[in-house]
């Protein structure tokens, strides 16, 4: 069978599968609609949260990143998995403990304002939308190759599932489906990964693929790769570009950004008791590492026979999965000197081969001639990664909208049935909006998710990290600084990676610092302007001080903690 017809196969089984869940795990009631009841067992949420916050930035574009600029790309690696690690341990089981449904109701109640939930609803929407359009864009690439539709058809059928099962199912639907997304998605990133590796280097295992010979040559992988990189004009790929000052900003974004993720944090509202936070976060970790360990290798698998099928070849005489993807729009040549051969160079004068970098994994099997049920497989994965993350992402909006502003704000008398509907309109609304940025995103998906990070470490993170272990952070503190440092980093933004108020370059930025590592800067002028006010203003009421107390300390941590 053609790839098509294997696409609609496993991926229209995997859709089946989703909405056959949703309907099974129909949330009936506000609490299994925003914490699937309390009772998600560690290792169904462990799943489910490796498949929330394994985007379709980690599975479509972070290898094709780490493709494209070598070393440079790990900078994701970094702050991605070192972000987890800082929300397994600093902030989870704290935040389970304080027992609330969402980061907005944590943030209203420690800093005992209105203004100040206000405000984390205001920044979880930001982040939510911001990090939401990547998704969505994603879901589009993949249908666009795969059902050969245009990326915005493709977008569109996205909205219509998630609508399905986010709508229905709320948290609890969207629980179980992620577990089975995860299942998908994991399947789906190793089998390329291993048949490549044995193709490449004769080693089952990716990972260690990624350092060894190539088959039959005593030549190491990553010594071809910087070898074909100098012949074409690139910088070696195993030697970074970037200044020190960027890649540890950027990486500290990610990480403070992973770590102030409400869709992510939420997750942990979902266990019976605080030791079950910390046993789903721990496997949580280890189901992400099994696809981060083996990113780099798929990266440099896939340069590799990217450059050796198509630098200075016939164009005439490529393969089908070539022209495919140029009815996309994600891959173009232009023949500048007239000789039909493909010149893929570093000179941009010269070059004639434009790559969206979104493609590598998708069009991996291809490349590497592999069955067409496995190039169909990769399709449902990269679906599965992107519309389970869209899910949390669009519960996170709705819970925004029907919990913290309408039930604890506008509404305090609304019914449970009422609340209930609220959250299932705000989500139906969330999906238009997540689509509308999905046919307009303002960058590939990893760049548009890296912004999304930043905007949680300038906003979120300070809040909760200073709410939980400094008793003496006040209302004034928490709202100035959540202020300057969500608005330094939107200006950021819009100066530098949309030219709003004048075009720039990256010779413009502020210490070199790029609009992906401002998260970064922007957190550290959230933490002194909170700080300074702290300074000037009135302590805490004694019964907050109280609750952090009882937040910090152990006792009663392996007691059921009821939701309020």
């Amino acid at each position: 069978m053609d790839v098509q017809t294997w696409t609609y196969i496993i991926v229209g089984f995997t859709f089946l599968i989703y909405i056959g869940i949703a309907v099974w795990s129909r949330a009936g009631s506000t609490k299994e609609f925003y914490v699937a009841g309390g009772g998600v067992s560690p290792l169904a949420n462990g799943m489910a949260t490796a498949a929330d916050w394994m985007s379709a930035a980690s599975f479509i574009s972070m290898a094709g990143l780490i493709s494209f600029m070598g070393y440079d790309g790990g900078v994701y690696l970094m702050g991605w998995t070192g972000g987890y690690v800082l929300l397994a341990l600093l902030l989870a089981p704290y935040l389970r403990k304080f027992g609330k449904f969402t980061v907005p109701d944590f943030i209203g109640d420690r800093y005992y304002s209105q203004k100040a939930r206000t405000i984390a609803v205001f920044a979880a929407l930001i982040v939510s939308f911001t990090y939401v359009a990547g998704q969505m864009r994603g879901v589009g690439v993949v249908f666009s190759r795969f059902l050969e539709v245009d990326i915005n058809t493709g977008v569109i059928i996205g909205m219509a599932l998630v609508f399905i099962y986010a709508v229905m199912g709320g948290m609890k639907g969207i629980t179980y489906t992620q577990v089975a997304q995860y299942c998908i998605l994991i399947f789906a990133f190793m089998v390329p990964a291993i048949f490549i590796s044995i193709q490449l280097t004769n080693n089952p295992i990716p990972q260690l693929g990624f350092g060894d010979t190539l088959t039959g040559s005593d030549t190491y992988l990553l010594d071809k790769l910087d070898q074909l990189s100098i012949e074409l004009g690139f910088n070696q790929y195993t030697e970074g570009q970037k200044s020190m000052v960027d890649v540890f900003c950027i990486t500290a974004a990610l990480m403070l950004g992973t770590a102030g993720l409400p869709h992510v944090i939420v997750r942990f509202f979902t266990v019976p008791r605080v030791k079950d936070a910390r046993s789903s976060a721990g496997y949580a970790l280890a189901f992400i590492a099994i696809l981060y360990t083996t990113a780099p290798a798929i990266a440099a698998f896939a340069r590799v026979n990217l450059i050796e099928t198509v630098s200075n070849k016939e164009y005439a005489s490529m393969p089908e999965w070539f022209q495919k993807w140029e009815t996309t729009g994600l891959i173009a040549f232009e023949d500048k000197n007239q000789d039909g051969k493909i010149q893929y160079l570093a000179d941009a004068n010269a070059n004639e081969l434009k790559i969206d970098r979104d493609i590598i994994v998708l069009a991996n099997p291809e490349i590497a001639q592999l069955p067409n049920w496995v190039i169909a497989l990769v399709a449902a994965g990269a679906l599965a990664a992107a519309l389970s993350t869209a899910a949390g992402l669009l519960l996170v909006i709705s819970a925004s909208v029907s919990h913290d502003l309408l039930k604890k704000q506008w509404m305090p008398n609304i019914s449970d049935k009422g609340e209930l509907l609220a959250a299932r309109i705000s989500s139906a609304f969330a999906v238009i909006v997540a689509g509308y940025f999905g046919i307009n995103p303002p960058g590939f998906v990893a760049a548009v998710v890296a912004l999304a990070f930043g905007l949680a470490a300038a906003s979120f993170f300070p809040a909760i990290i200073l709410g939980i272990f400094y008793k003496k952070m006040n209302k004034e503190g928490a709202i100035a600084g959540m202020i300057t440092g969500l608005g330094s980093m939107i200006f950021y933004i819009l100066r530098y990676k949309f030219h709003l108020f004048g075009e720039t370059t990256s010779a413009d930025w502020w210490f070199g610092i790029s609009p992906e590592g401002f998260g970064t800067v922007a957190m550290l002028i959230n933490v002194i302007t909170a700080m300074v006010v702290v300074q000037f203003t009135a302590p805490p009421p004694t019964d907050v001080v109280d609750m952090v107390e009882s937040i910090r300390y152990p006792k009663g941590a392996s007691k059921e903690v009821s939701m309020h």
